[in-house]
Parts: C-alpha cells; sequence; structure tokens
C-alpha cells in the first residue's frame, strides 16, 4: 500500500478545515462584539403603573373585556359638555348622569380608599397617544363588584371609549395600554389587556393565570391572597 498518496488527501483537508474555521470565526465577529467596544443600550420595557394604588394590593391580578371588533363607534353623551377645562374640568357626577349605564351610580358618595362604597376620585391619563387625558372614573359597589369606565373627549363632545365590571378590579397603565386585573370564581386571577384602535379600547389580551402549587400570595408579593370567588364581565356588564 502506497502511504504516500493515503497521506496526501489528509494533508490537503486540514488547511480547507482550518480555513472552514476561519470564515465561522470570521462570521462570529461580525455578529458579535469586538474587543473593548461597548453593549448597545437595553431600552426600558414599560411596566404596570397603577391608577389606583390604594386599590392595587386588594387584587394581585384581574377582569372583563370590551370585545369590540365590530361594534359601532361609541355615541357621544347626550346632555353633556365638558366646557373650556376639558374633562380635566369636568364634573364627574355630571359626567356619569350623562352616561345611560351609569347615571343610577351618579349619586354614590366619593371615596378615598377602599372598603365602602362608592366613586374613587377620577383619574386623568392619556390612553390614546395624542398627548390628551382621557378621563377614568371607578365605582365601587356594596356587592364587591366594580365598574370602570373611560371617556374621550373630540370635537367637544365626550364618548364613552370602554365600559367593564369585575370583583376588586385593579387598573393600571402600561405604556398607554390599560392592565385590568381581577380575581376569578375558580381561585385563578384575570388580567385583560386594552388598546386604544382609534375608536375604543379594544382587548388586545386577556390572560387567567393560577398560583404555582406551595406559593403564596404573601410569599410572592407580600400582601394576603383574596378570596376565590368573584367574577367579571366585558362591554355591557352590569355592577
Amino acid at each position: 500500500m502506497n502511504l504516500r498518496f493515503r497521506l496526501r488527501p489528509l494533508l490537503l483537508g486540514a488547511p480547507l478545515a482550518a480555513l472552514a474555521t476561519a470564515v465561522l470565526c470570521a462570521c462570529g465577529a461580525a455578529d458579535g462584539l469586538s474587543t473593548g467596544e461597548k453593549a448597545p443600550p437595553v431600552s426600558v420595557q414599560p411596566r404596570p403603573e397603577p391608577l389606583w394604588s390604594a386599590w392595587s394590593g386588594s387584587s394581585p391580578s384581574a377582569p372583563g373585556a370590551d370585545t369590540a371588533s365590530k361594534q359601532p363607534p361609541p355615541e357621544p353623551l347626550e346632555g353633556f359638555e365638558p366646557g373650556p377645562g376639558g374633562l380635566a374640568k369636568a364634573d364627574v357626577r355630571e359626567l356619569l348622569r350623562a352616561d345611560t349605564r351609569l347615571r343610577t351610580l351618579a349619586d354614590r358618595p366619593m371615596i378615598k380608599k377602599p372598603g365602602q362604597p362608592g366613586i374613587r376620585p377620577p383619574v386623568l391619563t392619556d390612553l390614546t397617544g395624542d398627548g390628551r387625558r382621557e378621563m377614568l372614573v371607578a365605582i365601587d359597589v356594596e356587592s364587591g363588584r366594580s365598574v370602570l369606565a373611560v371617556y374621550y373627549e373630540k370635537r367637544g363632545k365626550v364618548h364613552p371609549i370602554l365600559f367593564t365590571a369585575g370583583r376588586r378590579l385593579v387598573v393600571e397603565t402600561l405604556g398607554t395600554d390599560l392592565l385590568v386585573r381581577s380575581p376569578c370564581a375558580d381561585g385563578g386571577e384575570q388580567a385583560v389587556r386594552f388598546h386604544w384602535d382609534g375608536t375604543r379600547m379594544s382587548t388586545v389580551s386577556d390572560v387567567k393565570s393560577y398560583q404555582k402549587p406551595g406559593h403564596t400570595a404573601e410569599e410572592e408579593d407580600g400582601s394576603s391572597p383574596p378570596p376565590p370567588s368573584g367574577d367579571s364581565r366585558g362591554s355591557g356588564a352590569r355592577p
């Protein structure tokens, strides 16, 4: 057997293997960072910001969605004009009286903390991204349920762009989105995320989660777990 001819292909293969390794290393260097090169900045992702912080501890997560894909645009409230100060200066009771779904709750007392029925302090925040703030109104009733409504001003008219209800609602912003959380009857926790679609706040996600076995709410967030009772409904729900 001629060893010279057997060794020659192996010797030729060695430079080719080295060349292939060099090419792979070059590809890796092109995609990675060179020595001394700074890593690109990491963009900060939005985090949920509670709108009624006093109510945030009452329910770890929450509620019902306003599915709006084929619904007609919301009609403006009749008989109500916000005035020159806009929604920021609007009388929340007059606003509720103009809303046929909530006028029976308009005379409830104003409350500043959870544990009693009434109207929470209205909150103003920009959910549509147009630089103007919408008004969010939440009402807690004796049954333990809560109602949330969002109002949007356009050309001097006020439009209700979200109506939802659930038990012990926790309402947060996530960027310009709205996150509404509530416990479910089966012990789970529902979190519904709403996004402005140009017409109303429509549902973009509806997630139900359950605690892992062996974990308690005190271990995870230092708060007491809510009773495993409650429900939530979307648009058209009654308190």
